[in-house]
C-alpha cells in the first residue's frame, strides 16, 4: 500500500463537514459497500452524487474510516513481530503481535467518557472498559482482544481529521511496536477467556 497516496486521498475528505446523521446500521452499510472498491476521493464523489445528503455523508465517513483503518493495518504488518490475518472476513482478528491476536479500532477521544484527556491517560483501564461497553452494536461488536488507537487533537479539537494523518499514525505505531510487551497489556474478564487490550495514544498538543 502506498501510504503517502492514501494520506493524500484521505486529506481531501477533511475539507468536507463530518456528519453522520444517524448511527451505523447494517442497512445503510449494505447501500454504501461500494466504498471498499473506491480508491480515490474523486471517484467517491462521483458514486455518491445521486444519493440523498444523509446517505452521502454516511458513505463519505465509511470510506474515510475504512481506508484509514486499512492503512493502519498495513503499517502494523510492516513489523517483523506482526502477522496480518489473511482472512479478511474475520471480525475478531486483524493481526497478531508476538502471537497475540488483536482486532484494532481507531477512535477519536470519546466525548461520552465524561472525563478529560489527562484523567483518561492516568486511568487507561477505565477508558478501555468504557470503550468495550459503548462499542457499536453493529458488525464488529465483540468482547475479544482489541488494540485501540485513540486520537486526540488538543490544538484544533478536530480529532477526526487525524485519521488522515497516516505518517503521524505510522510514527506512533512504529514506536509502540518497537516497545511492545505483553506485560504492559490490560487484562479483562468478560465472562469468557481472558481479554487482552491496550491503548495506543496519538496526540497533537
Amino acid at each position: 500500500m502506498d501510504l503517502q497516496r492514501v494520506e493524500t486521498e484521505l486529506t481531501k475528505r477533511t475539507d468536507y463537514p463530518y456528519y453522520w446523521g444517524r448511527k451505523q446500521s447494517n442497512s445503510w452499510d449494505h447501500q454504501t459497500n461500494f466504498i471498499y472498491r473506491t480508491y480515490s476521493f474523486e471517484s467517491l464523489l462521483k458514486k455518491t452524487k445521486n444519493l440523498n445528503q444523509n446517505l452521502t455523508d454516511y458513505a463519505l465517513n465509511r470510506w474515510y474510516n475504512f481506508w484509514s483503518a486499512m492503512a493502519v493495518e498495513n503499517i502494523f504488518s510492516l513489523h517483523k513481530n506482526v502477522v496480518p490475518n489473511k482472512n479478511s472476513y474475520d471480525k475478531f482478528i486483524d493481526f497478531t503481535i508476538d502471537n497475540i491476536p488483536f482486532d484494532h479500532k481507531t477512535s477519536v477521544f470519546p466525548k461520552g467518557f465524561h472525563h478529560n484527556f489527562k484523567y483518561a491517560k492516568e486511568n487507561k483501564k477505565e477508558l478501555i472498559k468504557w470503550l468495550y461497553d459503548n462499542q457499536s452494536q453493529q458488525g464488529r461488536k465483540h468482547l475479544k482482544n482489541r488494540l485501540f488507537l485513540i486520537l486526540y487533537d488538543d490544538i484544533n479539537k478536530q480529532h477526526w481529521k487525524m485519521k488522515s494523518e497516516i505518517m503521524l499514525l505510522k510514527k506512533e505505531i512504529d514506536l509502540y511496536i518497537n516497545n511492545f510487551s505483553e506485560k504492559k497489556l490490560q487484562i479483562f474478564d468478560f465472562g469468557e477467556d481472558a481479554v487482552f487490550s491496550d491503548i495506543l495514544w496519538v496526540t497533537k498538543r
